[in-house]
Order: structure tokens, then C-alpha cells, then sequence
């Protein structure tokens, strides 16, 4: 899915329409390729990044004609896994990233652009405070900005949506609140974010906008669960993409959890069995009209036994923690609820396995066989139902009490609805974004044709849906031109570096 979304902003031009609409709005590849945190998934490292990154980029646009653009990136809480070495060795060396210049030479950048526009990423540096290099740096750049000029804020983490939801203000608003309202001095027109795998717009009165953009390759996240209708400052929900009902059917798919997830099975079945075996108790002779016997039997054995109360703790432990939430409330009793329901599956496989075994196969309670027979009844019975029931799990958590955003979406592993930015600056100085969609990624890849150019893998899948707007391109309009003897002076992009870019 990485290589969908860079094949599609690898193109010169994408001629996009929003979904229903007959209106066709024609963009070009930007002469700047920033990326905005989170380059690599799930973990950081040198190999990562050249076959999650490098190498699907590479494929898409490996060289460029003169004037070649530029790429600048801001590390997200993933690229500083490996303390930012490989992030620094790829964007930080001045060396060429595919078809892209490199000149960056830190973790975060100001670049100011055509007619008064100022491109900042900031380094948020695993949500700590921000260092004072970093302050000085942007109020450097803040001093040579002009009465008029309008910042584009990047930042690896969308911290008003973290505010909202965790309902108190974290090192990152508080860091940014201070960028903005002390060194930037309210400047910033947009705030542009990854982190989370979606795009979801919020917007102000005075038409400042707030935007997550994280759909450049992980799996998909959902836009439902929390009510993010309206932010701190009068922020109020635009656009999301998957639009929230769309977001709240597709975690219906976790109904069929062991489809998505075979091998997650084994997990389930080896707890299963090892619970089973811990408590092994003698209930194969009684019947279906026998149960209190059985459940009482069961329970007995199994309190005597140090070694099964310890483990049967030890598991229910284990799934509070998988419960792990904003709601500690929800964490003990879903978790509780989740692992007592596991316990009463693992009562009536086993009960099943071993009455089958020993009632039904006739084979003694404890022989060899039986327990052969038994361990593969209760390992099969573990993998198909502890899986259907951590499912159920995930999906009751997510679109009922709004709990688990993360394990219920990362369960399904969707690689549909990506989505990236592209940006214009026209020659009236008014900014347009332009967020574009990818629905359906194409699942088969071929070569492209001998003699022709472009990307050097093109798709092979009938089912794909071309690129298409999210919603109607957002229009910013400039405020007031910088002048110098009453004519308006047009300054060429350029990095605060000292780096002009072509």
C-alpha cells in the first residue's frame, strides 16, 4: 500500500474528481515532497526503511529532469526508535532520495515559499519538550517573516485530536501552543499532521484548519468511536475519510476475526490447552444434564491446585492488560468480562474433548490416547473459538463503548483508503489543498512496458479505483502581499538553511 501512494504522488500531473461530481481539478507533482513523520512502520532501522520506504519511492520516480524537486521529512514516534539514526542518515546527509534532492540537514525545518508562505516541520522528539535549538531555530525564522506572511505548521502528531480525546493538555499542545502564540505569533493558517491512519479535517471560523493526513501506508484507523465534532477554538469536523458510518461497518469485519488473522489462532489455542491441561479434571463421564457436576468438579480441582490458580490469574491478568485503555474502568471490566467468557469456552471445550475421549472413544482418563485425543480437540476448539471471541471483543469495544481504537482497526489490516496532500501556491498568492484519496489500492503489480516511462511498476488489477478528491479543494486565501515601492516582491522558495530550492 506504501507503493500505491507513491506511485500515484510520483505522477506529473493526477486529474482528480470528488466522488459524484463531474467537476475535474488538474494538479501537478510538487517541486517539495515533505513527509510528515512515521516513515517506517511498525519500528525503525536501516533495512526497514529501504524496503518500506526507499525502495517503493525508488520504484515510483527514480530520477528527475532538472529542475529536480526536493524532499524534506519530520520524524514521527517510530522514526525514533532507533534514536533517529536512520532517519537522520537518509534525510539528514544531503544525499538523494529517489528522485528527490535532500538538502535538509536536521530534524525540522522552515521553509519560506512563493508570496509570503512559510513551510515549518517540527520535531516533537517522543513527546518531550522541545529542545532549545529547536526554539531558537524557528525564532530565526520567525524574524525574518514579514506583517502578512502565513505559516503551514507540520507536526508528526495531531496534537488536538490527542487533547480531545485524552480531555487534558499534553507536552505537545503545550509546546505547540507556545510555537504558535509566542514565537510565530498566530501565524499559522494550517496545521497538517500523520500519525493516525486516516484524513479527518477541522476547521475555524477564521478559516485556520487543522488536518490529519496519515494515509501514506499502515493500516487504516478508524474515524468512529470518539466524538471529535468540534476541537478546542472553535474547531469543527469537515471531512473524514472512511466518513465515520463507513468506519463504524468496516469494524463489523472483526465478526469473522479468524479470517483476517489465521496465525493469531495458535495464540489462542496454545492458552487454551495450557489452561486445560493446568486444571485437568476428571469430568468425561458426565453429560450435558450433568453440568452444575461438571462446572463444580472443575472448579474444585482447580482451586487445589497452586500451579492452576496462579496461571488462571496470570491469564486474566494478561487480558486487562490487552484492555489497555483510556477508560480504567473499561480496562478491569472488559478486561475481567473478556477473560472470564475465555475461562467458560475453555470449560466447555475441554468438558467436550474429554467426555468425547473418554465417554464416547472409551478411552481411560489421562492414558496416552486420551490426552492425545483431548489436547487436539481442546487445541483446534481454542484456535476457531478464542479467536471468534477476541473478535467480538474488539468489535463490542470499539463501536459500542468506543474503547480499543487501535487493536480493533490493526486486527483487520486494511491497506484501502490512503490518502495524501498535494498543495499549490498560485500566482495570486492564494494556497489550495487538494486532499486525494486512494480507495482501493491495487492488489497485483506489473512491469511497465518496454520502451515507455513513468514508474517502473505499474497496476495489474481491474478493481482499482483511481485517485479521487476526498472533498472539494480547500482555498486559503493570502492576506496581504509583501511589498517594496508600492510593486509586490514575489520571493523564491528557500530554506531557512541558507539552501534555495529549485
Amino acid at each position: 500500500s506504501t507503493y500505491a501512494v507513491a506511485y500515484c504522488v510520483a505522477q506529473s500531473n493526477l486529474s482528480l474528481k470528488v466522488a459524484g461530481a463531474e467537476e475535474v481539478h488538474h494538479t501537478e507533482r510538487g517541486r517539495i515532497l515533505v513527509f510528515g513523520g512515521d516513515q517506517v512502520y511498525p519500528t525503525a532501522s536501516r533495512a526497514e526503511y529501504k524496503q518500506r520506504l526507499v525502495e517503493p519511492y525508488k520504484t515510483a520516480l527514480q530520477q528527475t529532469d532538472p529542475p529536480q524537486p526536493d524532499v524534506f521529512a519530520i520524524p514521527g514516534n517510530h522514526d525514533w526508535y532507533d534514536s533517529l539514526v536512520s532517519f537522520t542518515r537518509l534525510f539528514c546527509s544531503r544525499f538523494w532520495f529517489a528522485g528527490w534532492r535532500s538538502p535538509q540537514s536536521r530534524s525540522y525545518f522552515a521553509l519560506r515559499l512563493p508570496h509570503g508562505w512559510w513551510l515549518l516541520g517540527i520535531d516533537v522528539q517522543f513527546n518531550s519538550d522541545i529542545d532549545s535549538y529547536q526554539v531558537e531555530y524557528f525564532k530565526k525564522a520567525a524574524k525574518e517573516m514579514r506583517d502578512g506572511d502565513r505559516v503551514i505548521l507540520c507536526s508528526p502528531e495531531p496534537h488536538w485530536i490527542r487533547a480531545c480525546i485524552n480531555k487534558k493538555t499534553g507536552y505537545i499542545e503545550s509546546n505547540l501552543a507556545f510555537l504558535e502564540n509566542n514565537v510565530l505569533e498566530k501565524r499559522i493558517t494550517a496545521f497538517l499532521a500523520g500519525d493516525l491512519h486516516y484524513y479527518r479535517r477541522h476547521e475555524a471560523e477564521n478559516g485556520v484548519q487543522k488536518i490529519v493526513a496519515g494515509g501514506g501506508g499502515a493500516f487504516l484507523s478508524p474515524t468512529h468511536g470518539e466524538n471529535l465534532s468540534e476541537l478546542k477554538g472553535g474547531f469543527k469536523l469537515k471531512a473524514s475519510y472512511p466518513d465515520e458510518e463507513t468506519s463504524r461497518r468496516i469494524c463489523y469485519r472483526n465478526l469473522i476475526f479468524p479470517y483476517w488473522n489465521r496465525s493469531f489462532g495458535i495464540l489462542t489455542a496454545i492458552l487454551y490447552f495450557l489452561t486445560s491441561w493446568t486444571v485437568m479434571a476428571d469430568i468425561g463421564h458426565y453429560g450435558w444434564d450433568q453440568m452444575d457436576e461438571a462446572m463444580t468438579t472443575s472448579f474444585n480441582t482447580a482451586f487445589i491446585a497452586p500451579g492452576a490458580v496462579f496461571w488462571i490469574l496470570t491469564m486474566l491478568v494478561g487480558f486487562i492488560l490487552f484492555t489497555s485503555s483510556q477508560s480504567k474502568l473499561y480496562q478491569w471490566i472488559g478486561g475481567l468480562g473478556h477473560g472470564a467468557l475465555h475461562l467458560f469456552a475453555m470449560f466447555f471445550i475441554g468438558w467436550g474433548a474429554t467426555y468425547f475421549s473418554v465417554s464416547t472413544l472409551g478411552l481411560p482418563f489421562q492414558s496416552p490416547n486420551q490426552l492425545m485425543v483431548a489436547a487436539i480437540l481442546i487445541f483446534v476448539g481454542g484456535w476457531i473459538a478464542g479467536s471468534f471471541m477476541v473478535g467480538i471483543f474488539l468489535l463490542i469495544s470499539l463501536n459500542l463503548f468506543h474503547c480499543l481504537h487501535v487493536s480493533a482497526f490493526s486486527s483487520l489490516a486494511i491497506q484501502d483508503w490512503k490518502n495524501f496532500l498535494r498543495l499549490k501556491i498560485d500566482e495570486n498568492g492564494d494556497l489550495t489543498i487538494y486532499p486525494i484519496g486512494i480507495r482501493r489500492v491495487p492488489r497485483k503489480w506489473k512491469r511497465r512496458p518496454v520502451g515507455t516511462t513513468g514508474p517502473e511498476v505499474i497496476p495489474d488489477d481491474p478493481k482499482t479505483l483511481v485517485p479521487e478528491l476526498i472533498e472539494p479543494p480547500i482555498r486559503l486565501k493570502r492576506k496581504a502581499e509583501a511589498t517594496r515601492g508600492g510593486q509586490k516582491r514575489v520571493r523564491p522558495a528557500h530554506s531557512l538553511d541558507g539552501n534555495p530550492l529549485r
